[in-house]
C-alpha cells in the first residue's frame, strides 16, 4: 500500500486528502489513509467532498473504538468528543455536496409509462427551444 501527497497536482485523491488533513508529509506513518484506501472512498461515494465526508466518518468510528473516554491522573482522552468533531464536518461537507451548487438538478420527471416517456421526450424539446 502506498501514501502520496502532491497538492501541485490536486488530483482527486489529494483534494480528499487536504479536506480531511491527512497531509503530513514531514512525518511518514503519520498518515491516516493509504492511497488505496481513498481510491475505494472516491470510487464508492463519486465525489471528492462525499469521500472526504465518508473518509472522516470513518476516522470517527476509529476514534471512538479505540481512544473511548479516559481519565488517567492528569490525562483525559476523549475518543467520543473527537468523533463528534469528525462527524461534524463531515455533515458540512456533505452540505456543501447537495447544497444546491450545480451538483443536483432542480427538477426531475418521473416516466412510469409510454404517456410519462413521450411527455418527458416533449417537454426536453420545449426546454430546447423546438
Amino acid at each position: 500500500m502506498t501514501w502520496t501527497y502532491e497538492p501541485e497536482v490536486s488530483s482527486p485523491r489529494d483534494q480528499v486528502r487536504l479536506l480531511i488533513g491527512d497531509t503530513d508529509l514531514n512525518e511518514p506513518g503519520n498518515w491516516i489513509f493509504q492511497d488505496e484506501e481513498l481510491d475505494a472512498f472516491l470510487a464508492m461515494e463519486g465525489g471528492v467532498k462525499l469521500a472526504a465526508a465518508q473518509a472522516l466518518d470513518t476516522m470517527a468510528s476509529t476514534e471512538a473504538m479505540i481512544l473511548k473516554k479516559i481519565r488517567i491522573l492528569d490525562l483525559t482522552t476523549d475518543g467520543p468528543a473527537v468523533a463528534a468533531e469528525l462527524r461534524a464536518r463531515a455533515t458540512v461537507l456533505r452540505e456543501q455536496f447537495y447544497s444546491g451548487d450545480g451538483n443536483l438538478p432542480d427538477t426531475a420527471e418521473l416516466v412510469v409509462d409510454q404517456f410519462t416517456f413521450e411527455q418527458r421526450l416533449r417537454n426536453e424539446q420545449l426546454r430546447q427551444g423546438g
